[in-house]
């Protein structure tokens, strides 16, 4: 995975954590745990905040 596979990134934080409501998720935790996803294969320094909005938005709308 890298950055822009937001959906599937998305997916893989609902299984890695599901007790978590993604909407009072701080940008710096969503970015470390994005790194931390098995597969990810993303360069640390190529995410923004537009990156993670998505991301974010994504895990929301799977959480629905």
């Amino acid at each position: 995975m890298k950055w822009t596979d937001t959906l599937d990134i998305a997916i893989a934080l609902v299984e890695h954590h599901p007790d978590v409501d993604p909407q009072y998720v701080r940008f710096t935790d969503l970015h470390r745990w994005v790194m931390e996803l098995p597969g990810f294969e993303g360069d640390p320094n190529k995410s923004n905040e537009k990156i993670l909005e998505a991301i974010q938005a994504a895990w929301i709308e799977e959480m629905d």
